[in-house]
């Protein structure tokens, strides 16, 4: 609450008069109202207004603090009081405010340290005549400052990404980090609706502000793929992302202002651990493989293990061709166009283990320029794909390769055995799955070699006289 004791003075604060619409009340509303300390003295340092905020700091009522003379003797220790007065009334004669600090005293008897602002009170004339003098404790304005330090460096100089997003989820803040993992321009990204900056994971993003801004925020971080539009192109990123909800703190109930929204690259990271985890899974794969194929009598049979076990989680379809007539020689020429003739192959229409086929010895119809052809006359492994086409386009294009109707991905790897082709191995994935890449050639040729040198051994074992495999 303010008071007055001396009305002269209070007429140069603000109006006094009782005829005045909203003098007294009004100016006491303001003065209580405001979040910092305030105090004014007249020309003779006398005590004038005191509002509710040095009530709370300090302990003493305005009714207490009116009309007293300076601080001396309750408000500041003795032995401070002269120097006090002397730095808060020379601010009557100073331009502009003057800032120090104080150490108070409390009701109570503690001390408390105090930042002041101290400015002139101008009457009528243009002379002065008092002080006032608005005060905080210096944590409080210490906190303030260090909040607005860390706010203007995350938006500034901070090594991951920030962004403040609306209650519409529309961005209104992007520091320098964001706007180069988003590859923008930092006021390019205001008011734009996210799908507009990410090409995928936009539904992602937008549940979780929805979520923080209905909830608050999560307990932990959450990563999340998305896919960024570049210049150079779309590249997939993987973000871990931290959310907090903006409320105002000047409104009475909590008013969500929006979410701020940090997130960190980890996309390298997470690309090695997947890496590492799928080279584990392949490398138990090939040697469970090893392991069951060691139990068969028979080495085509064991050459179909190796082919079950390298399916898991790699491919959907799996097929064995050998080369008709024997195996090609390195460097041999080729008497005639290459013929293969189905050894093996997984179920097309369900899961289930291989099964031995091609009895009769008839060449599979594979057109000219077929991959699994290719990879017979090179030695080597070739990739196919069906490429961005309807589905029905795509059934025919694997139907014409004698596959079955659902694949849309090949990987064709060289069965190669002391020198020579002995035929080849087929891997195919359908539509849910993403193309072969040059990690999957590698583990399809390690298969590709077991199988080759049990096809090998089964050759030799039905070259060898009176023996036959599995006898």
């Amino acid at each position: 609450m303010s008071a007055s004791r001396r009305s002269g003075t209070t007429d140069e604060l603000g109006p006094d008069e009782p005829g005045e619409s909203g003098g007294p009340d009004l100016l006491a509303a303001l003065l209580d109202g405001m979040d910092a300390a305030l105090c004014a003295f007249d020309a003779d340092g006398v005590v004038t207004h005191w509002n509710r905020e040095a009530e709370r700091i300090l302990g003493w009522t305005a009714a207490e603090a009116v009309g007293r003379h300076g601080f001396a003797g309750w408000a500041v220790r003795s032995a401070d009081a002269e120097e006090v007065q002397a730095r808060l009334m020379s601010a009557m004669h100073a331009p502009g405010r003057q800032v120090h600090e104080f150490a108070l005293v409390t009701k109570d008897g503690g001390r408390v340290l105090v930042r002041t602002q101290s400015a002139a009170v101008r009457g009528p004339d243009g002379k002065p005549a008092g002080v006032y003098c608005a005060f905080s404790e210096v944590h409080a304005q210490i906190d303030l400052e260090r909040s607005i330090a860390l706010s203007e460096a995350l938006l500034e100089d901070a090594s991951w990404g920030v962004v403040l997003v609306d209650a519409d989820l529309r961005p209104a803040v992007v520091n320098a980090h964001a706007a180069r993992a988003l590859g923008i321009r930092r006021t390019s990204a205001l008011g734009r609706p996210l799908g507009e900056l990410l090409a995928q994971g936009v539904e992602e993003l937008e549940a979780a502000l929805t979520h923080v801004l209905a909830e608050g925020a999560p307990p932990a971080p959450a990563e999340m793929w998305v896919t960024v539009r570049t210049p150079g192109g779309e590249k997939r990123r993987c973000w871990r992302s931290g959310f907090l909800r903006l409320a105002s703190p000047l409104a009475e109930e909590p008013v969500p202002l929006g979410v701020g929204w940090l997130f960190q690259d980890v996309t390298e990271a997470r690309q090695a651990e997947q890496e590492a985890a799928l080279l584990r899974f392949r490398t138990n794969q090939l040697h469970r493989a090893a392991r069951a194929a060691a139990e068969c009598e028979d080495p085509v049979e064991a050459a179909t293990v190796h082919l079950d076990f390298a399916l898991a989680g790699f491919a959907d379809h799996a097929l064995i061709d050998r080369v008709a007539g024997g195996p090609r020689e390195e460097g041999e020429g080729a008497p005639g166009p290459v013929r293969l003739v189905r050894l093996a192959a997984t179920p097309a229409g369900a899961p289930g283990p291989s099964l031995p086929s091609g009895a009769a010895g008839l060449p599979v119809r594979y057109e000219e320029g077929h991959p699994a052809l290719q990879c017979v006359e090179r030695a080597g492994a070739v990739r196919a794909d069906a490429g961005s086409v309807p589905a029905e386009r795509a059934r025919e294009w694997a139907l014409r390769r004698q596959w079955p109707g659902d694949a849309v991905h090949a990987l064709c790897a060289a069965l190669r055995s002391r020198g020579r082709t002995l035929g080849v191995v087929t891997f195919l994935r359908g539509a849910g799955r993403s193309r072969f890449e040059r990690s999957d050639t590698a583990y399809a040729e390690d298969v590709a070699v077991r199988i080759a040198a049990l096809l090998d051994l089964a050759e030799a074992l039905r070259d060898r006289p009176g023996e036959r495999p599995g006898e």
